[in-house]
């Protein structure tokens, strides 16, 4: 019959849909790759400049910038000679002398020997839950096996003689700590007698400022370009989720450039001029990005090196500038390595006036949706301390919105369940003429004022609030480590009580869809309640499918975040009251039978 036939047209969409989520996004496409880094320097190596230069790739003109930005696939072999030795974190660390940095939020080192930020570590942000969690480290010195860095300076023409700072230059202070209160000044001179300071404050949360001095004591101009370099080890690094982009991204030439890590791998580096913007290395949480003052023309690369275990990098160089006879030349550059906080980013977008800066976190294609529903669940996280709470409440708005169009709804199934004695009496007299029993079927809704397709409409309705949630539960970090009810330590990821095997007492760790935990069973079992309130299909094979569907979701639900499946559970208990209340009230006795 018709309007089964749409019920169940709707329900294999929404099936269609929650199976392409649980194999694109909820399933992990391979397995995360270690933290890495690429040790190449700025467009280049300033510790090898001149080597390999070929500055046409990116900048053609000026061609001869030493350590030019178009070095490419090529590797730097200044620096493929210091790092990609393995060294553990503690002795790579112990290989230079450091100035230590302390804030409220981070906690590590600057190497003074390049002057290379390599050494963070996040204070509020643990691995895993409770005690078994340690800080999240962020940053790795350069010699480590993954190596995760950043580092800032000047290239000069080869031609011109100028030597500039490199990884071996040892760079002196008076200073012993950063702190939020006490900026460091770096400081270095070079045999020209040209004079190299860089000031590095931080604030209170994740963000650097590097301001470069070079003073010129001698009668003679020069000419070099400042740069800045993120530089990260991995042989093979990529998501390990279909849903989130991981890898280089930034803002460039005013749009949001997502690069993966295996299309750099394969395509080669990808060069940009900009005013303005920002460009890094993302991870599903954690952001490393360099943000050149806003109003300045630069050339924005990322690159791959396939040298040792694989290299990457996101770099930045200025137009060359001139520092005087006697005078001198400060260019500023900020260095963003934290957590993407929502309220974070966005006050940093706002303060610095960046381009965009808050796609550091990716909501999506819809965004227009995905904010809001994070903004609401995170005001009413403030009224009500638990995101577990508002999730419950959340679900409630969303039925509220979607009320006119569900009692039109379950008033049509009302009628259809009312009437489904005249149905089965049709059914009956013609059941060996099909093309009868369809007209005989139409008019009897159209007597009884029924339309078959609003079954459809709020189960179809829900998929763009799903995939919303889904993508906020998912991406912000707001919602990592919160806990949920009872057993539920952490919202974003599955629930880990599982049925199969018994509550951990068989010793068996399920995988994928065997992994099914015990909210996953309790929505199924919302479902299956809900199901028998719905019209019976005439069809027995319908009816098959009908009632398997609960048995269905719990597994494809299984991988979903914890918090994701509370919704849809209470979402179903809300509606199944609402469709009882409503069939009660149009003469339905007992609606479930």
């Amino acid at each position: 019959m018709k309007e089964q036939k749409n019920l169940l047209i709707a329900m294999g969409l929404t099936l269609l849909v929650l199976l392409a989520f649980d194999y694109f996004y909820a399933t992990p496409a391979r397995d995360a790759a270690p933290l890495s880094t690429a040790e190449q320097s700025p467009q280049t190596d300033p510790q090898s400049a001149g080597t390999n230069a070929q500055e046409s790739d990116l900048l053609p003109q000026t061609p001869t910038i030493q350590g030019g930005a178009g070095q490419g696939n090529t590797g730097n072999p200044g620096v493929s000679g210091l790092a990609g030795n393995g060294m553990s974190r503690a002795d790579a660390l112990a290989q230079s002398k450091r100035l230590y940095l302390e804030t409220p939020r981070l906690k590590g080192s600057i190497a003074l020997t390049g002057g290379f930020i390599d050494d963070l570590t996040l204070k509020d942000y643990d691995t895993d839950v409770g005690k078994k969690g340690s800080p999240i480290v962020l940053l790795n010195p350069l010699k480590s096996s993954d190596a995760y860095y950043a580092s800032f300076g000047w290239t000069a023409r080869p031609g011109l003689g100028i030597d500039v700072p490199d990884a071996k230059t040892v760079w002196s202070t008076k200073e012993t700590m950063l702190s939020p209160d006490n900026p460091v000044t770096l400081r270095w001179t070079n045999e020209q007698g040209l004079e190299f300071s860089r000031r590095i404050s931080v604030d209170k949360d994740f963000m650097f400022t590097i301001e470069q001095t070079v003073r010129n004591p001698n009668e003679t101009p020069v000419m070099m370009a400042p740069y800045g370099l993120i530089s990260r080890r991995g042989a093979q690094m990529g998501s390990k989720y279909f849903v989130i982009h991981e890898g280089p991204l930034g803002v460039l030439d005013g749009s949001l450039r997502e690069i993966d890590y295996e299309s750099l791998r394969e395509d080669g580096p990808s060069l940009y001029d900009s005013v303005g913007g920002w460009l890094g290395l993302t991870d599903k949480y954690w952001l490393t990005a360099i943000v050149p003052e806003q109003s300045v023309p630069f050339k924005g690369r990322f690159i791959h090196s396939a040298t040792g275990s694989g290299r990457y990098q996101a770099d930045y160089l200025e137009e060359e500038v001139v520092i005087p006879s006697t005078g001198e030349k400060t260019v500023t550059v900020r260095f963003f390595a934290g957590a993407k906080e929502v309220d974070l980013i966005e006050r940093y977008e706002s303060a610095y006036d960046i381009k965009l800066f808050d796609r550091a976190i990716d909501w999506g294609w819809f965004i227009f949706l995905t904010k809001p529903i994070f903004y609401l669940l995170d005001f009413l996280n403030g009224l009500f301390g638990s995101f577990a709470v508002s999730i419950l409440v959340l679900t409630v708005i969303v039925k509220g919105l979607f009320l006119p169009l569900a009692n039109k709804s379950y008033v049509s199934m009302s009628k259809m369940k009312a009437v489904q004695p005249k149905m089965k009496a049709l059914q009956q007299r013609y059941k060996d003429d099909k093309p009868r029993l369809q007209q005989e079927m139409m008019e009897l809704y159209k007597k009884e004022k029924i339309n078959p397709l609003s079954g459809c409409l709020p189960m179809l309705a829900q998929i763009p609030v799903f995939f919303a949630l889904y993508k906020v539960l998912f991406v912000t970090i707001e919602m990592r480590h919160e806990p949920g009810f009872f057993w539920i330590k952490d919202l974003s990821v599955a629930d880990p009580v599982l049925i199969t095997n018994l509550f951990g007492l068989i010793p068996w760790e399920p995988t994928g869809f065997l992994a099914v935990g015990i909210w996953p069973v309790i929505m199924g079992f919302a479902m299956f309640f809900q199901m028998r309130l719905n019209p019976a299909a005439g069809d027995p094979i319908q009816q098959r499918v009908m009632m398997a569907m609960p048995f269905v979701f719990v597994f494809i639900m299984a991988a979903f975040p914890a918090g994701l499946v509370i919704y849809w559970t209470w979402n179903t208990l809300l509606s199944a009251a609402q469709q009882w209340m409503i069939m009660r009230r149009h003469g339905v006795a007992n609606p479930a039978s």
